[in-house]
């Protein structure tokens, strides 16, 4: 009832005065309490303590960023599902380690560099400049004191100093990109014999001791998975509209306010016809293309058709219908097609205009003037707006106090019925899968598998409808009898005997080829069939065989000298023997135009390996002591 009041109060003075007073109340109570109970010291690294008020700081700063993510799908369980109080630590004892590090190696921050930091965050500045007004009401908004903020500001810029300090000793050199770049776009092509499964089905012979065996082995692939049951209460915004009136001002209002809703922009309809310039053209071939395109546009001034001119000379996908571009706004064409367009009139065609494409004649077919729809033709529509808002405001609030009012460990069913409500019941489904009845959202699954065998969710808000879900039983999860999986076992014992029978087969195979049997007439005496791909990168899916990282690993390390590997690989249930065919270097001219790229993307994925090894090798010689179990 409390809760209850203070919502439907909160907007009364007196009401934030007695909130105010009960906050200050409990954050001096709080920080007491901190700095007074054994908890107020919770680690020490390397003898540096890390004490309750940090902790508790970073901690929160975890859970607002989550609670702000899931918004009205959080539940305190998933505190414990990410794992936030460890990751708040361990996060504090990295900020250590590093600070710790930075002043054995003779590394600091001035005030200096911390004030030009701040300076130059966007977030901070207005029309180009810091403003102190919004740096301390961000804070504020993000429970931030500015020295804790600056703090932060001071082990971000120490941990940017270690990390060029550190790179300094690992340079990247010109051999180490052309190394990698090599690694990840030279090129192969193979030839491979595919082996199917079902080909060998009828040689096989199914015997239940080894059927057993198989099933213990595997066994874990028939586990059944934990299922929940759930009751929920529904408060949908349909029943309350009836409840709803909306005035002719509350109309007119929300029509003034969101008068884009109801605007039509200016609309032209054209036609044109592309000569595309290449983006490494020189200045002559540019001015040749353009030569070109003011020598159609001379064809259609002497009376030719733009339909068929199109159909002929336009370079683009709309020219098969005669470079019809349809209606469109400002904004939805490149800047110097649009400018062009908007200034046609009519009928008119364009002089060749230059863009990133090359060169465009334009004609413009027809024009439509920007318009807003009057009032009495959307009132309606506006009507229904505001009610759907209103209602789904009454639903939630609804939905809120029943939660505020609901008796401590009750039945959902139960306490439906007190209200005159009719609680649903789904059947089981899979813990964290889609909810019938309700969704598949993955934050909403997530939220409702944290809750526990008779736990009451908070109110839920999931499309348009607020919900409170209990979960009504749990069906733990459990290693079914083989006979309660006799159909789906036998069907996987027999694909696994096909797929050992390809399997031994193949390897037959590729020993008698790797002992000196030739390719061809080999293939030709087994009746084999034979596929070649085309070449391909490492970054490349194997052509004709798909995704296959060992598959593709493997053949990029033949060569003449080695055509086959030394195993035969299973992918997508098939077996394959592959040989080495050819291979194709880099391309130096793209090497040389991708180079800088490259070099800048690898540098970071260095500098990143780099400083995450070093991190972890000075935690693995620290000395970390936790004085308050988490």
């Amino acid at each position: 009832m409390f809760m209850t009041m203070m919502r439907n109060q909160s907007k009364s003075i007196m009401i934030k005065v007695i909130i105010g007073l009960i906050a200050v109340v409990f954050i001096f109570w709080g920080v007491s309490a901190i700095r007074e109970r054994p908890g107020s010291k919770i680690a020490y690294v390397n003898g540096d303590l890390i004490s309750g008020l940090e902790y508790d700081a970073a901690y929160r700063e975890m859970l607002d960023a989550l609670q702000k993510q899931y918004k009205d799908y959080w539940s305190d369980n998933l505190i414990e599902v990410f794992q936030i109080k460890q990751r708040a630590l361990d996060r504090l004892v990295d900020k250590r380690l590093i600070s710790q590090e930075a002043g054995k190696l003779g590394l600091k921050i001035t005030d200096k560099e911390i004030e030009e930091t701040i300076l130059s965050y966007p977030a901070f500045q207005i029309n180009g400049e810091f403003d102190e007004g919004r740096y301390r009401s961000l804070l504020s908004y993000n429970r931030m004191d500015p020295s804790d903020f600056e703090s932060g500001i001071r082990l971000e810029l120490l941990g940017d100093k270690i990390n060029h300090f550190i790179k300094s000793f690992f340079p990247l050199t010109d051999e180490e990109v052309l190394s990698y770049y090599t690694y990840q776009k030279e090129k192969i092509s193979i030839a491979f014999v595919s082996f199917k499964p079902e080909d060998f089905r009828e040689k096989m012979e199914v015997k239940e001791e080894e059927k057993k065996e198989y099933f213990k082995e595997n066994q874990e692939r028939y586990r059944v998975p934990e299922k929940i049951k759930i009751s929920y209460l529904t408060f949908a915004p349909s029943n309350f509209l009836s409840q709803i009136n909306v005035t002719e001002k509350e109309i007119v209002d929300y029509y003034e306010l969101n008068q884009e809703k109801y605007t039509t922009p200016e609309q032209v309809k054209a036609r044109h016809i592309l000569l595309k310039v290449a983006a490494d053209a020189s200045a002559t071939e540019d001015e040749k293309i353009k030569e070109k395109a003011l020598e159609v546009l001379k064809k259609i001034k002497e009376g030719g058709d733009f339909i068929s001119l199109a159909e002929k000379y336009s370079q683009d996908t709309s020219a098969s219908k005669g470079g019809d571009l349809g209606f469109f706004t400002r904004g939805q064409m490149v800047k110097p097609f649009e400018e062009a367009a908007f200034l046609l009139k009519s009928g008119e065609v364009s002089e060749p205009v230059r863009t990133k494409f090359g060169w465009h004649l334009i004609k413009v077919e027809d024009k439509k003037s920007a318009s807003v729809k009057a009032l009495t033709d959307v009132r309606d529509e506006i009507e229904a707006k505001i009610k759907g808002v209103i209602a789904q405001d009454l639903a939630h609030e609804r939905a809120l106090d029943s939660l505020d009012q609901m008796p401590y460990s009750i039945n959902v069913s139960t306490y439906a019925d007190q209200l005159g409500l009719k609680a649903e019941e789904t059947d089981y489904f899979v813990r964290g899968g889609p909810i019938p009845g309700i969704g598949n959202d993955e934050k909403l699954t997530k939220s409702i598998a944290s809750l526990e065998e008779g736990e009451m969710s908070e109110v839920i808000q999931y499309n348009e409808n607020s919900y409170i879900i209990q979960i009504a039983d749990v069906k733990q999860s459990y290693i079914p009898e083989m006979i309660e999986v006799k159909e789906k076992l036998d069907k996987d014992f027999e694909e696994y005997l096909s797929l050992l029978a390809a399997k031994n087969t193949a390897e037959r195979y590729l020993e008698e080829l790797r002992n000196g049997a030739d390719w061809s007439e080999f293939i030709s005496n087994k009746g084999l069939k034979v596929e070649e791909t085309r070449f391909f990168s490492r970054e490349e899916t194997t052509p004709k065989i798909g995704h296959a990282p060992e598959l593709s690993e493997a053949v990029f390390s033949l060569s003449p000298e080695k055509r086959y590997p030394d195993k035969v690989f299973e992918v997508n249930n098939k077996i394959y023997i592959v040989k080495w065919l050819d291979n194709e270097g880099i391309d130096k001219e793209v090497f040389d135009k991708e180079k800088q790229a490259f070099k800048q993307r690898l540098i970071m994925a260095k500098e990143r390996r780099i400083f995450d090894a070093w991190l972890q090798s000075i935690k693995r010689k620290a000395e970390i002591k936790i004085v308050t179990p988490l």
